[in-house]
């Protein structure tokens, strides 16, 4: 049975509470894949290339500390779908 918010009306307060969860994971999964693949292009594009030896390095450990926090996302995520599974 489907609610008015197209849920089911079915569904376990807890179980929501972990879609909901689920949902944030993913959307800032996305966001900060798309940031990081950013920041590799500037990287990678000469034409607006950081200046120096410092501010490049300060580039690629920004987009490696966000591709760390993508792992650490992924690895919730994962978490969180084998736990709505064992529901």
């Amino acid at each position: 049975m489907t609610g008015q918010t197209g849920e089911h009306v079915d569904d376990m307060p807890g179980e929501l509470s972990l879609r909901e969860k689920l949902r944030e994971v993913e959307e800032d999964l996305t966001r900060l894949r798309q940031s990081a693949k950013e920041i590799r292009e500037r990287i990678g594009d000469r034409s607006d290339a950081p200046t120096d030896a410092a501010e490049m390095s300060t580039m690629i450990t920004m987009a490696e500390q966000q591709e760390v926090l993508v792992e650490t996302l992924e690895a919730r995520r994962e978490s969180l779908l084998r736990r709505l599974g064992a529901d």
